[in-house]
Formats: structure tokens, C-alpha cells, sequence
């Protein structure tokens, strides 16, 4: 079944669904290119990783949850011996453990002219979370190489498919959408394309750049979706009952309660599996 939004599905995000979608989605975007993408070049994910801290009382940096997150718990260790004896011991000592380290993934795409040297020529990025969270580890290792992107080092392509959370800074204000899909071309940074992209709207295709003289390609981002929709069955995961986070204005908001007004609840879609 597809979903009943046009375009991106915002429940995805709001039912925390995010993580596996976005994995779905680079994968799709890389099986979509890898065919028509001309001799000469090649593309391939790629992962990004830094590790955040979760500290005593449960503080840690605040961000939501990448692509994939990894707990390290700080295992029991060896009691230290001395001079080889038996483990020192101190009867009134207690156990304690500073913190538990969790690594984060993030994959992104690179698509590369392959000659005498290998030169990045486009990167494609898929939001996560982490990224709209400015002034956390996450936010700050992916603006630093948004800014190298939009500087000139390579043709650079951001996928925003997430209400929550805050935009990059950039120089003109964003157009209001709840979606936007951003294209760079090296040649031209910092100056790009933006396409914003209302709830009530398909995604459009947007271009690939390479290297001149070869034409762009083509993305086509909505089909990419819907069949991942479709095959991983999210209209038996999501509860459409459920207030999104963030709030949808009132006139959007509006029209998600006509769209969705005969969509039966996930307990009721289970129990009439189960009838």
C-alpha cells in the first residue's frame, strides 16, 4: 500500500521510522544512479562517525539518532595486581563508571572521476537528525564539510526530508516548505539551487551535476520513496491517530486530517488482522 501523502511522509519521522528509512533511501538513490551514470566514473557510499559521550544523571549531547548508533559500555576491567601479587583492594571503595561512549554513522554518497587521480566530483547527502542539531558533535563535523562543499570543493546535493530540527545558516533566508532539496555546483558555490517542496506536493527530479562536458543526470526522488514505502510496509508500522512533532500550521494540518479522515488506526488495522 502507498502512503497516503503525495510526497515525503512525515509520520516516517515522526513515529522514529527515520533511521532504517534513511538507510533504505541512500541505497535507492546509489541503485538509481549506478546504472546511468556514464565510463569514467563511480559511485559508492560512504560513512561519516564521531562518538558522543552520555554522561553522569543521564546528561549527554542532545541530538536525535543518526543512521546508525553503536553503545559501548564501559566493560568490567582487571582489578590491577601489584608487583604481581593479588588485586589491591580497598573495602571502601565503591564502582563507578564515568560514562558510556555511543558511536554514531552517518552514510552519505560520492560519485568520482576515476583517471590518473581519483577527484570527487558530487556528494550526496541525506539529512539526519543529528545534522539539524546545531552546537552537537554530529551538527558540527557535518557543517564543517557542508562548508568545504559549498566552497567549491565538489558539485554537493542535500536532501532535507525532516520537519524537525533547524536548517543550516544560510545567506538567503530558506524558502517556507517543510522540505527542500538543495544543488550546488562547484564551478558556482557558494550559490546553488533550491527547490522547497510543500506536504501537499510530490517531490520533483533534481540534477546530478559531473564534470563538463558530460550532461547532468537525473534524480527522481518520489518513485525512490514510494517503493520503499511500499516494500517495507510502513502503513502497517505508522499510527496516523498520533499528533505529529513538529505541529503542522493550520491550514496544512487541515488538510492531513481530511486526507487521513478514513485511515483506520494501527490497533484497529491489528485487530482486524487478528479477527
Amino acid at each position: 500500500m502507498r502512503s497516503p501523502f503525495p510526497g515525503m511522509d512525515p509520520y516516517i519521522e515522526a513515529c522514529g521510522l527515520w533511521e532504517g528509512f534513511h538507510g533504505h533511501l541512500i541505497e535507492a538513490i546509489y541503485q538509481a544512479l549506478a546504472p546511468v551514470l556514464p565510463r569514467g566514473y563511480t559511485i559508492d557510499t560512504a560513512v561519516r562517525s564521531y562518538v558522543v559521550l552520555m554522561e553522569a544523571e543521564g546528561k549527554r549531547e542532545q541530538l536525535a539518532k543518526s543512521d546508525v548508533t553503536v553503545t559501548e559500555p564501559a566493560g568490567k576491567k582487571k582489578a590491577r595486581k601489584k608487583n604481581g601479587g593479588v588485586a589491591v583492594a580497598d573495602a571502601e571503595s565503591v564502582p563507578m563508571q564515568a560514562f558510556v561512549a555511543e558511536e554514531f554513522e552517518e552514510t552519505f554518497i560520492e560519485i568520482y572521476a576515476e583517471g590518473e587521480e581519483r577527484i570527487l566530483v558530487t556528494c550526496i547527502e541525506v539529512l539526519s537528525p543529528s545534522n539539524k542539531r546545531p552546537g552537537t558533535k554530529g551538527g558540527r563535523k557535518y557543517l564543517r564539510k557542508r562548508r568545504a562543499m559549498l566552497l567549491g570543493e565538489a558539485n554537493f546535493i542535500e536532501i532535507d526530508l525532516l520537519r524537525g530540527g533547524q536548517k543550516p545558516t544560510m545567506l538567503t533566508p530558506w524558502p517556507d516548505a517543510p522540505y527542500t532539496l538543495l544543488v550546488s555546483r562547484a564551478f558556482d558555490a557558494p550559490y546553488c539551487r533550491v527547490w522547497p517542496v510543500a506536504l501537499q506536493r510530490r517531490l520533483p527530479p533534481i540534477p546530478v551535476p559531473l564534470n563538463d562536458p558530460d550532461p547532468d543526470l537525473t534524480l527522481d526522488l518520489q518513485p525512490l520513496i514510494d517503493g520503499i514505502y511500499t516494500l517495507g510496509r510502513y502503513d502497517e508500522r505508522i499510527d496516523y491517530t498520533r499528533r505529529l512533532t513538529p505541529a503542522l500550521p493550520q491550514s496544512e494540518a487541515a488538510w492531513a486530517r481530511t486526507l487521513l479522515k478514513d485511515r483506520p488506526s494501527r490497533s484497529a488495522r491489528k485487530g482486524r488482522r487478528q479477527s
